[in-house]
């Protein structure tokens, strides 16, 4: 069977560097860091009092306060920045076969403040079950593909992928595959997460997962550093259309990359630790590549899962040097998550579109915040350190792993006829 084309024809992004695509790769670009004191609770009592929030987004600019109030914050984000894609792609909606567009998101949580706040209210009570009537509705983590597909009436695969932190890569790869088999011709994809929320900050504290530089909060993620110690939670969304090349082709699309391939594997290690070598994490690489008909000698960047961690940094890399062997120093590796903060659901698709924009625009985004050497790390790998590198990016390899082993790989190359 031949497998059909799958090209990106819109991009959508509400992130904590900039509410849209274009601002989004202004501050990439210019390596802008996303990290800011919690402006949502009182951060008293707790440990870690920063994180990656949205900022200047007020869900009045995009709904009526009676929709608003029917929305978790994750689904607003998912319906702002698919809007963007949507808008972006330049799809007639009038026009396309609405059976054949598809919605498959990502989520690794899903409504946890909406989740949070009606248990909160409860146990805060008499003990009388006085719950909203839109708290599952709100709460659930396939709702946000719902929402999207009700509004504009796609009626094809319509679900959310849930493999934490690899959530929207996994989602893009389903994407990628019902295109290619012919099942369908559009896909909206991509992920959301709204995390920023006592739960999500007092449950990731707990792990001790999170960064406690809260004396400096606009440098606690920081990716390859020997000081790093823990993520920074960032919130937001991630929106890609995905089309198959003839139908973008007999409408005119503008077309920024292709969809080259996906890849997926599974630690089989840990709850929440990668294995230290990074088995996994080398074979969803090799995975990919074969999937894509590529070589590792083609890959000239990738968007690495670098979330700052002591442990998971170091595996990523080492992985890395093991697939890409003599080649790995000519790549320019980077970490997004030094600016963005990590999105855990959401994650793969705004790194993903990152690797595209760094593809159209011949310019690789830095890793920030990086001052003091590691010396578990190979000192001839190409980190793309605190400012961004030119050079022409033909192929650009995107990596998400999860809590529970969840690997996913996502590889882009520039689109020729």
């Amino acid at each position: 069977m031949q497998l059909k084309r799958v090209v990106v024809t819109g991009l959508g992004a509400l992130t904590p560097i900039g509410n849209n695509i274009d601002e989004y790769w202004e501050g990439l670009k210019n390596g802008k860091s996303g990290s800011a004191p919690v402006t949502y609770y009182d951060t008293e009592k707790f440990k870690v009092k920063f994180a990656c929030e949205l900022k200047n987004f007020n869900p009045l600019d995009h709904f009526d306060r009676k929709e608003a109030r029917k929305l978790d914050r994750f689904a607003q984000y998912a319906l702002v920045s698919s809007d963007e894609a949507i808008a972006d792609s330049g799809l007639n909606l009038e026009q396309v076969d609405k059976f054949r567009v598809g919605v498959i998101w990502g989520a690794g949580i899903g409504g946890l403040e909406t989740f949070q706040n009606e248990v909160i209210n409860f146990a805060q009570g008499d003990g009388t079950p006085r719950f909203n009537p839109f708290f599952i509705p709100k709460m659930i983590a396939d709702i946000a593909p719902g929402h999207i597909s009700i509004k504009h009436g796609f009626m094809g695969p319509n679900y959310t992928t849930v493999s934490a932190c690899a959530s929207s890569a996994n989602a893009m790869i389903d994407a990628l595959n019902y295109i290619r088999l012919g099942h369908c011709d559009v896909v909206v994809t991509g992920g959301s997460e709204a995390a920023v929320t006592i739960a999500g900050m007092g449950g990731f504290g707990a792990m001790h997962a999170l960064s406690t530089r809260n004396e400096s909060p606009e440098t606690a993620s920081r990716p390859f550093d020997a000081t790093r110690d823990g993520f920074v939670l960032g919130e937001g969304a991630g929106a890609l259309i995905l089309e198959e090349y003839e139908h973008a082709k007999a409408r005119g699309a503008k077309i920024y990359a292709e969809v080259a391939g996906g890849g997926l594997s599974s630690d089989a290690y840990h709850m929440t630790a990668p294995h230290p070598d990074g088995i996994g994490v080398v074979q969803v690489m090799k995975n990919c590549l074969r999937d894509a008909g590529l070589k590792p000698e083609d890959v000239d960047a990738i968007n690495t899962h670098g979330t700052s961690t002591p442990l998971g940094d170091v595996a990523e890399l080492k992985a890395i040097s093991e697939v890409f062997g003599d080649h790995a120093p000519n790549i320019n590796i980077n970490s997004t998550k030094s600016m963005t903060g990590h999105l855990l659901g959401a994650a793969g698709a705004i790194e993903a579109i990152a690797s595209i924009l760094a593809m159209e625009h011949s310019l690789v985004p830095p890793t920030i915040n990086h001052s003091t050497v590691d010396e578990n790390i190979d000192p001839k790998l190409n980190l793309t350190l605190n400012k961004a590198q030119k050079r022409e990016v033909n192929v650009a390899l995107s990596n998400t792993f999860g809590f529970g082993g969840h690997n996913a790989c996502v590889i882009f190359k520039k689109f020729s006829e």
